[in-house]
């Protein structure tokens, strides 16, 4: 079987690729992951390249398993040469675990978390701390509620602060960014210069030490002092290097600096980018599209991907150029979608230059409603589903999305959903691991690998209940700082237990036995059995079964279901340590959490939604202040990023494309507040969209038709006549007027009102205007029937 059939010719291109660097450019929906799976498979089936030496990393740990065993599906094909369907299931299993054994097992495949959690399983003892700080190769990894946590505990108990006047998770974040930024806390203190940088710098090294002294480390330690690890250790980086000869990264506009680094520490062995040339047997290929980059808030950087032709590539134009190649051909949308989604994203200016091609029929034309309310949208839209399920008897509500901007709006659309009895899911919610019982077992599991967490023995020296009081753990924990030593240690002490704890002591004698007992086993249970056996002897499942509540029921589902996804982990891992297995569980992130379901309308947030595709989608709010939010008004960089946002969901849609907007929300408990049409709507072209748009040009779509729909929402409103009569004179007004704070303005609606906020400038300003008896209203001073207050600014 040949790796390169059923490709387009630049699908061929792209897998073809052996030596040296290439940037693919690839489109939404234009086969990218099956281009890089076949890449991977053309390189080990056709040029015999070792499995050993390539190295994958993918944005999702989902992503990283559907790449795995795709690959291993065509690594079967082509070794055995028969058509995969024809085989019975049974077959196909043998068949794939065969390949996984002889050939992908030594394949890296993962996040850049996990990628790197891995290399410092290694060689995290050769790493040298300037603040000469250590940690073993048994470190835990927390994740962000155990990191939040711990600098909460910083800040309330050992500094003494209010949380409300300095905020735990604000610190928290600060730390987080800092990291991201490769600073340390003398360099955190450096670049804030203010009592409260001062502050976040002495928590910061606070929270560092109480990581060390846990054996801990968390997410962004993971990336940072691999960082430094490769940039002061030549030697271990010489070794990665040569171990990685084939560097493949997917979703590369979603890197940060961090993760660059590490990149190019890996790929030109500490060298610059544009002086490496040594690449005999070497190759980086990285996948992404500028197009698609929304993850600012997580510090990713599209302009990475935008400048590989410089750091890697031959620099010369797309047209000539041998280091880039453009997937453009979308097999997924129909070709009004696309032609949608494609004029959208023109209107960025920081993009490759490239449009998305259909594969498709042209399809039905886009719908566009206008409601009067985001209640009456959400009826709207449950009804339009019901009805387009009715009408085509193929679908599943599985096949339906309803996508927003903010978490916030699913409230309206599950009680509509609710009271029409319509099954959905809300995707992107809480993680199977954030959940209360799986993050118990999980303490015991860390407990047992790493004695020196002290965070997760104090999770579970009381759960299930013991009655060990608050009191005794506070006598040990203090016991264990004039120690200079671990908690576990203490508590271990059967001396010291019993001279400090009193009646306590028997109960905390028991729970070491308990522990000390499950430690014994470690090396020799499976990791199934091993959960099953914390389970019984804890006491944890029989003091559920004694709840007797569905509640109760439920947890106790859940950790069967942590038992299952232990025996999957040691079904894929012929080493199924423990180690593997909680950071496999600890970095499980919120975007590996979106898993669909046939039987359920399927709601979630804008960003929840990239790499889903869906028969029929619904974009509701498309609203100035939600899609844009407000925030991007001030920043064309950020407006960018929200029309990239906006295209995500564009190009989610297959078949049947519904976009909505109210012409009043309430949003935030507030009071109901008029909304305006998204600037994005008028982007669209007319041809495309049917429904509630106006006849004429682009100006009435967002301009008078829209606004005067506004005005009939409001009581005690002025006449028509006045609310013509102001539109009339707001088309006359000077474009390049400058509005100010402070400035009075009369509004057809609104009445009278003062400006209060200006968003952006130029062409894309906003206003935010107090009205006398209305409150603050957010206005685009192009469109809104709005005039200065004669006397004012003449």
């Amino acid at each position: 079987m040949s790796f390169l059939a059923g490709l387009s010719d630049t699908q061929r291109r792209v897998v073809n690729h052996h030596y040296g660097p290439l940037l693919v450019a690839a489109g939404a929906g234009s086969g990218k992951t099956r281009a890089l799976t076949h890449r991977i498979a053309h390189l080990i089936g056709k040029h015999g390249v070792d499995p050993a030496q390539i190295l994958a990393v993918t944005f999702t740990n989902k992503a990283a398993r559907e790449m795995k065993e795709r690959l291993e599906i065509l690594l079967a094909q082509s070794r055995f040469g028969q058509t995969w369907s024809t085989l019975s299931s049974v077959q196909q299993s043998q068949l794939q675990s065969q390949i996984h054994w002889e050939v992908t097992k030594e394949l890296w495949i993962g996040t850049f978390h996990a990628v790197f959690a891995r290399i410092l399983r290694f060689d995290i003892d050769k790493f040298r701390d300037t603040e000469g700080l250590t940690w073993t190769k048994q470190f835990s990894i927390y994740d962000e509620a155990d990191a939040q946590n711990l600098v909460k505990e910083i800040v309330t108990q050992e500094l003494q602060i209010d949380p409300k006047r300095f905020e735990p998770k604000k610190i928290r974040w600060a730390i987080s960014n800092a990291k991201n930024q490769g600073w340390l806390p003398d360099q955190l203190e450096a670049n804030i210069e203010s009592q409260r940088g001062q502050l976040t710098a002495d928590v910061y090294r606070r929270y560092r030490k109480a990581l060390a002294a846990n054996n801990a480390l968390d997410f962004d330690d993971l990336l940072l002092l691999s960082v430094q690890l490769l940039q002061q250790n030549q030697q271990v980086r010489s070794y990665w290097h040569q171990r990685f000869c084939h560097v493949l990264v997917d979703e590369y506009q979603d890197t940060n600096r961090t993760q660059y680094e590490l990149i190019k520490l890996l790929v030109t062995d500490g060298k610059e980018p544009q002086m490496y040339d040594n690449w005999a047997g070497r190759s980086v290929f990285v996948v992404g599209d500028a197009d698609q980059s929304i993850y600012s808030f997580r510090a990713a950087d599209f302009t990475i991907l935008m400048d590989f032709q410089e750091d890697f590539g031959d620099q010369a134009p797309d047209a000539t150029t041998r280091t880039m190649v453009k997937l453009e051909k979308n097999y997924r949308s129909t070709a009004t979608i696309l032609a949608a989604a494609n004029a959208l994203i023109s209107n960025n200016s920081e993009r490759i230059d490239k449009v998305l091609r259909p594969t498709r029929g042209k399809g039905e034309l886009i719908t566009l409603t206008r409601y009067d309310s985001e209640i009456a949208e959400a009826e709207a839209v449950v009804h339009r589903l019901r009805a387009v399920k009715a009408a085509n008897s193929n679908l599943s509500w599985g096949d339906m999305a309803v996508l927003y901007r903010r978490n916030a709006q699913s409230r309206a659309m599950e009680e509509s959903l609710v009271r029409w009895g319509t099954p959905y899911v809300v995707i992107g919610g809480l993680r199977f691991y954030d959940r209360r019982e799986i993050k118990d077992l999980l303490a015991y599991l860390r407990l047992l690998a790493n004695p020196a967490d002290t965070a997760s023995l104090l999770r579970v020296i009381n759960v299930p209940k013991r009655g060990i009081g608050k009191t005794t753990i506070q006598r040990l924990t203090d016991t264990a700082n004039q120690l200079d030593t671990s908690l576990w240690d203490v508590v271990n002490d059967s001396k010291i237990v019993r001279f400090l704890c009193g009646r306590s002591a028997k109960r905390l004698l028991q729970f070491c036995e308990l522990v000390n007992d499950l430690k014994a086993q470690v090396q020799t249970a499976a990791l199934s059995e091993l959960l099953q056996q914390i389970m019984e002897k804890s006491g944890y499942v029989s003091e559920l079964i004694a709840e007797g509540t569905d509640e109760a029921e439920e947890r106790r589902r859940n950790l069967q279901e942590l038992v299952n996804a232990a025996l999957q982990y040691q079904e894929e891992n012929q080493e199924s340590d423990l180690e593997g297995f909680l950071a496999s569980a600890a970095l499980s992130s919120d975007v590996d959490n979106k898993d669909t379901e046939t039987g359920r309308v399927n709601l979630m947030t804008l960003h929840s939604s990239k790499g889903l595709e869906f028969p029929v989608v619904c974009l509701v709010g498309l609203e100035q202040g939600l899609l844009p939010s407000y925030q991007s008004l001030n920043s064309r960089a950020s407006l960018e990023e929200e029309r990239r946002l906006c295209y995500v969901g564009i190009t989610r849609a297959k078949e049947r494309l519904f976009l909505s907007h109210a012409s009043e929300r309430r949003l935030w408990g507030s009071t109901r507040e008029a909304a305006m049409p998204s600037v994005f709507l008028s982007e669209l072209p007319e041809a495309l969209i049917q429904g509630d748009l106006p006849r004429g040009s682009k100006a009435n779509l967002r301009g008078e038709h829209r606004l005067n729909r506004l005005a009939h929402i409001r009581r005690n409103r002025p006449s028509t006549a006045l609310a013509n009569a102001a539109c009339h004179r707001k088309m006359e007004q000077d474009p390049s007027r400058n509005w100010t704070v402070g400035d009075r303005v009369t509004h057809a609606s609104f009445g009278i009102g003062e400006i209060t906020h200006t968003f952006g400038s130029g062409e894309t300003i906003s206003i935010a205007v107090k009205f006398v008896g209305m409150g603050s209203k957010i206005l685009d001073p192009r469109l809104a029937p709005i005039e200065l207050v004669n006397g004012i600014n003449d």
